[in-house]
Formats: structure tokens, C-alpha cells, sequence
């Protein structure tokens, strides 16, 4: 399974990202974040992690340097 989602962000890297200008609030770029979370928590906290991500993509967001956390932390309601 997160074999197949890795392929589909190479496959969005390769094909459709070249084709639109650069506009990544991120570091690094959405597809690159996912690409990085599915290797390092596979693919249901992978997939996870990258929806949460891209629902930051939006331009109330500053973005920023947002790297892939090592270990997975559920979000607490402090």
C-alpha cells in the first residue's frame, strides 16, 4: 500500500508538477513531505501526516520549514 502511494506523488512529481509554476509554501514541497512520511511511518500515519499537511496549503498559512516529525505524536487538547 505505501508502495503505491510513493509512486503516486513520483508520478505527480514527474508529470503534473512541471507543468505548474512553483508555488510551495513548504519546505520541503507537499509531495517530497509525503513522499518522506509514508518511508518513515508507512501508510496509514504517512497518509495522515500528509493530509494534515496539505490542509495547511492555503494563504492564512505562513508556511515555512516543516519537516517530517521521527516519531509519531498524536496531537493533544491542551
Amino acid at each position: 500500500m505505501k508502495q503505491i502511494f510513493i509512486g503516486l506523488f513520483r508520478i505527480y512529481q514527474k508529470a503534473i508538477s512541471p507543468l505548474t509554476p512553483p508555488s510551495c509554501r513548504f519546505y520541503p514541497t507537499c509531495s517530497h513531505y509525503g513522499i518522506e512520511a509514508l518511508e518513515k511511518h508507512g501508510a496509514m500515519k504517512g497518509l495522515y501526516l500528509t493530509i494534515r499537511r496539505i490542509s495547511k496549503c492555503h494563504p492564512f498559512h505562513e508556511g515555512g520549514i516543516d519537516p517530517v516529525p521521527d516519531e509519531w505524536q498524536k496531537r493533544s487538547n491542551k
